[in-house]
């Protein structure tokens, strides 16, 4: 998951509506499905679905980032893009992964190599290799969708620099669904070819981090935030939308385990396209406004807190309660919104500041927008966003 991060020049930041909305709509996918599962019922909700959410979110917002930066500055600044990456994930992922792992020496249930291994971002090829027995910190097998957006963050953005200097956005965006393309005939290639366990596909960063790259195009090519459109409003919504939802879904319920490791991620991927193009461009309209209640955006800020440590408020409430659905999940919701408030006002805005130092300037974060912004002079009358419009955000 990402963060907003700071502009990194003098003009006025980008604010992207409903971006933490769908954080929001991430994380409870994953909560929910979770909490069915420590209340021991059959879980309906495919928590999947939002890790898949989350990558793709990342991908959009960190290469729009880099985009912007590249248009405003004509180059990108590597070592400070790493810096801030590092103040933005590195504080709470590490004391939420320092507790889980004094937890599991008081119990004798860590073990030091493998809390090295997921302490390097490793946490998703310890569980492919031993299993979601190994012997890892307790609660803190969520860590292997960390590692795969940290593979992602040390690798992207230097091949974002290198092609941007050589190739047009638009086929930079074409050599990336290349890229997604491969990944999917490897998966196919594991699963049916080499029968590999589902886990191989469900949790490496090789066959995972096409569901990254997806946002990686939308940033590039058709980014709604930055980029005019052709197709016209009442297709977007009429008829785009819809037919992507109910594909979504229909990925969720139609066929077994080996179609959604193969052919479902790449459904998923493509048919976000037209959900963000829609939520961004569309905050105003219909249930878009959901995406920006400041409820939803609330929940968002506090979605990689609540990721974090969301499993581990399940397991007390279990300890606390027994596997009562209602009572677990009231008690775990609790406890969640408790621990990553402390976390989220603690250390996350706290590190925010921190953050800024390592830009040019100390301006606004991108990622989110309030109602006020909505009907600023970026927007349209009718709450779309005008393409290409710089916004700053009214909470700073």
């Amino acid at each position: 998951m990402t963060r907003s991060e700071p502009s990194s020049t003098g003009a006025p930041a980008l604010s992207i509506p409903s971006l933490d909305g769908l954080r929001a709509v991430a994380i409870l996918v994953v909560f929910l499905s979770h909490w069915q599962e420590a209340a021991g019922v059959p879980r309906f909700i495919p928590g999947n679905f939002g890790v898949t959410l989350f990558f793709f979110l990342s991908g959009y917002l960190i290469t729009t980032l880099m985009r912007v930066e590249v248009e405003r500055t004509g180059t990108l600044r590597i070592r400070l893009f790493y810096v801030r990456r590092a103040l933005r994930i590195f504080p709470t992922c590490y004391l939420v992964l320092a507790a889980a792992a004094l937890y599991g020496w008081s119990r004798g249930s860590s073990d030091l190599w493998f809390l090295v291994g997921q302490a390097a971002h490793l946490t998703n090829y310890q569980i492919i290799q031993h299993g979601w027995e190994a012997p890892i910190a307790p609660h803190t097998d969520v860590f292997w969708s960390l590692a795969v957006e940290e593979h992602f963050y040390l690798a992207f953005p230097a091949l974002f620099l290198l092609m941007i200097r050589w190739m047009p956005l638009a086929r930079m965006a074409n050599l990336l669904l290349f890229a997604c393309s491969l990944i999917f005939l490897w998966r196919c290639l594991l699963v049916f070819g080499l029968g590999s366990h589902p886990d191989r596909t469900y949790l490496g960063t090789d066959t995972r981090i096409d569901s990254i790259l997806f946002g990686c195009v939308l940033a590039l090519r058709g980014n709604p935030a930055l980029d005019s459109t052709e197709i016209g409003e009442t297709t977007w919504k009429r008829y785009l939308l819809p037919l992507a939802i109910a594909v979504l879904l229909a990925s969720q319920l139609v066929g077994g385990r080996s179609f959604r490791e193969t052919f479902g991620y790449s459904i998923q991927g493509l048919c976000l396209f037209v959900v963000f193009v829609v939520a961004v461009r569309y905050p105003g309209w219909g249930v878009m406004r959901v995406l920006n209640w400041p409820a939803m955006r609330w929940i968002g800020l506090l979605s990689y807190a609540i990721y974090l440590v969301h499993p581990a408020m399940l397991a007390a409430a279990v300890a606390l309660v027994g596997r009562s659905f209602v009572e677990v999940g009231a008690v775990a919701t609790l406890l969640t919104l408790g621990a990553s408030a402390l976390l989220y006002y603690g250390v996350e805005r706290p590190m925010s500041g921190l953050r800024r130092r390592f830009s040019v300037t100390h301006g606004a974060p991108i990622g989110s927008v309030s109602a006020e912004s909505s009907a600023s002079a970026g927007s349209l009358p009718d709450g779309s966003l005008r393409p290409g419009s710089w916004q700053r955000d009214p909470r700073q």
